[in-house]
Order: C-alpha cells, then sequence, then structure tokens
C-alpha cells in the first residue's frame, strides 16, 4: 500500500490499492445497457465547443488557441497541396498532412485523476507529500521538469525521457481505454437562473433537480449546464473576461453539503459547459484551505474526473422540450498516455 493514511472522506482502496480510475469503475456494462435505453430518437447532439475557442489566452494565461501547421518533407517542404508530381512524374495526386500544437485543456475537456492533487500527511509520519487519488505521488508517479516540496520548494527534476511531463499514473488513457460511455443526466441551472452569476449549493441544485424532475442515480454522470459555452460561442473568439468571469452558475465548493451530496450519489464524473465547474477561487475561508475545493473533493478524494467548457445548449433544449433529462453519453478522451487532461468531443444521443 502506497499511503497509511487516507484524506477523511475519501474512498482511496476502496476499488483496490493501485486503482487508477475511481469512480469511473461505476460505469460498467449496467450503465452502458441504461445509457442506450436511453436512445429512442436516434438523434446526437455533439457536446464540444469549437476547439478554437473560447479564444486567446485572456481565461487563463498558460493556456493557449492550438495552432494547425503542415507537416514538412526532408527538405523542408510543406506538405499541403503538395503535388506529387514532385515525386513521381506520373503522379495525379495531391496530398495535404498536418499537425496540431495543441494545449489539452484549453476548450471541451476532460481533467484527469492526475489534474489535482494535494498536500497530505499519506504516510503518516507528520509529514506531508504531494499526492494524487489513491496516494500516487509527485516526483515518482506523475513527473515534470522541476520538483516541488509541499513548501514550494524546488530542485532540478533530473528526469531523463523523451517527456517534459508524464503522468505514469492516474494519466487520461485510462479513462479512453475504460470507454467513458454510459448514461448521461442533464441539470438545466441555465433555464432556472438565466445569466445571472449566481452561486450554487446543495439547496439550489436540489431544488432544480426536484423541480424538473430529475433523478441521479450510482454510476450517472452529472452534466450542468449554465449558459457560460453558450456566451463564449457568442463572443465568437473575443472573450471579455471581465464578463465570463462574472456571468452564469458556478457550483460553490464550500458548500460541505453539495460535498457530501456529490460523495453520496455515486456519480462517476461531472461535466460543466463553465470554466472550472466551481467558482475560482472558491469563497474565502480561514486556515489551510483547498481554493479549488470541488476539484479537492472530486478528483483528489474520490476519483471522479470533471468535464468543463462543454456545449449543452441544443442537448438542453430537446430534452426540456420532451420533458427528458436522460441520454447516452459517449465522450472518450484522447488515449495519450501521460497527459493530464485532453480534449474531447462528447456526444450525446437520445
Amino acid at each position: 500500500m502506497r499511503w497509511k493514511n487516507r484524506p477523511p472522506g475519501s474512498n482511496w482502496g476502496d476499488f483496490g490499492p493501485d486503482d487508477q480510475l475511481g469512480r469511473v469503475n461505476l460505469i460498467g456494462r449496467e450503465q452502458v445497457l441504461k445509457g442506450a435505453a436511453e436512445v429512442r430518437e436516434g438523434r446526437s447532439f455533439c457536446l464540444s465547443l469549437p476547439l478554437d475557442l473560447p479564444g486567446g489566452n485572456s481565461l487563463n494565461p498558460r493556456r493557449h488557441p492550438p495552432r494547425l501547421e503542415p507537416t514538412y518533407r526532408d527538405d523542408g517542404k510543406p506538405v499541403l497541396n503538395f503535388p506529387m508530381v514532385r515525386v513521381d512524374q506520373d503522379s495525379v495526386d495531391v496530398i495535404s498532412d498536418d499537425q496540431v500544437r495543441i494545449t489539452l485543456q484549453y476548450s471541451t475537456q476532460w481533467d484527469s485523476l492526475a489534474h489535482v492533487g494535494a498536500c497530505f500527511d499519506a504516510d503518516g509520519d507528520g509529514t506531508e507529500e504531494i499526492v494524487y487519488y489513491n496516494g500516487f505521488r509527485a516526483g515518482e508517479d506523475i513527473m515534470g521538469p522541476l520538483s516541488y516540496g509541499p513548501q514550494g520548494e524546488e530542485s532540478a527534476c533530473g528526469c531523463d525521457g523523451p517527456h517534459l511531463s508524464h503522468a505514469e499514473a492516474l494519466g487520461i488513457e485510462n479513462m479512453a481505454a475504460h470507454g467513458m460511455q454510459g448514461r448521461g443526466v442533464l441539470v438545466d441551472l441555465a433555464r432556472h437562473f438565466g445569466d445571472e452569476r449566481k452561486l450554487v449549493g446543495y439547496d439550489e441544485l436540489q431544488a432544480v433537480m426536484q423541480a424538473d424532475g430529475v433523478q441521479v442515480e450510482a454510476g450517472d454522470v452529472l452534466v450542468l449546464r449554465t449558459g457560460f459555452a453558450e456566451a463564449v460561442m457568442r463572443m465568437a473568439g473575443n472573450p471579455d473576461p471581465k464578463v465570463l468571469h462574472h456571468t452564469c452558475s458556478v457550483l460553490n465548493g464550500r458548500d460541505t453539503r453539495l460535498l457530501e451530496w456529490i460523495t453520496e450519489s455515486g456519480i462517476a464524473a461531472l461535466c460543466a459547459d463553465n470554466y472550472a465547474v466551481e467558482a475560482y477561487p472558491a469563497t474565502d475561508m480561514q486556515g489551510r484551505k483547498s481554493i479549488l475545493p470541488l476539484h479537492h473533493h472530486c478528483l483528489f478524494k474520490l476519483g471522479i474526473p470533471l468535464g468543463e467548457l462543454w456545449y449543452l445548449r441544443d442537448l438542453a433544449d430537446w430534452l426540456h422540450a420532451h420533458r427528458r433529462s436522460r441520454f447516452m453519453l459517449t465522450a472518450p478522451p484522447l488515449r495519450l498516455p501521460g497527459a493530464v487532461g485532453s480534449p474531447v468531443t462528447p456526444i450525446a444521443t437520445v
């Protein structure tokens, strides 16, 4: 066992000492069949933004829009609209071949369980370590070009490999191999709260679910529409951060009853159409704390992956018109070993 202490309220070890899926384990055959049972019309909805949105990097200065460019031949010539007659004088073919430089969590995305860890005394010796879900370790299982300590100190990593960063455990490829297909359940906060900036806690979430007759069961993927991605779309690649940071609903990660409900509900994943799902930074509190308490609760403690910046308007309108809230969800990330996050093109089928 890689840990002696597990965080209070966590499920570390419940799915096995080496588990890397967390609550995604609950998406099994039964959940796939439940999802398939929601397909009655044979209609599908794309739940992804165009991956070049929001546009710019004003929402997060570390994250940049994708850049497309051609691949290049050995002689340096770009392979785009490339006439193969230059290779074979009898060829009629024209070839285009491209590549992309992409920030994996720029647009519609999954957060893997390697995305957020914590400083925590997992060894039970009174000293904190940087650890992730199920006790996987920074510097051993999640590797980067620098080694950081729990007080922010840094040292040379000494990494020697083909990657500058690599999640040897908890990488996004685990979700991809599992499949990420099951039953989604939509809660339409935007229909009730509009574009108002609103902290949504347990009471508000339950009121909306009760009003709309929404029921969530263990293994479901909970999907929240706030209207944020629709505002992003209206800005057409020129986002106004002053507007976006003060619009639409966000979950209140400081609401302990909300976090307890997430634990008790058995949801396998939590997705939203907004940036970060929860309010960031969270409302202030005294003492040592997580500034992303919902991320801490879901990713670090329970192994619940988070989806962000999903586009939900068309699906939400259809479900509302047909008095439904459930659908089949197919949302595998890229099977990119060692990645911490991934773009995704989720598909809802009804």
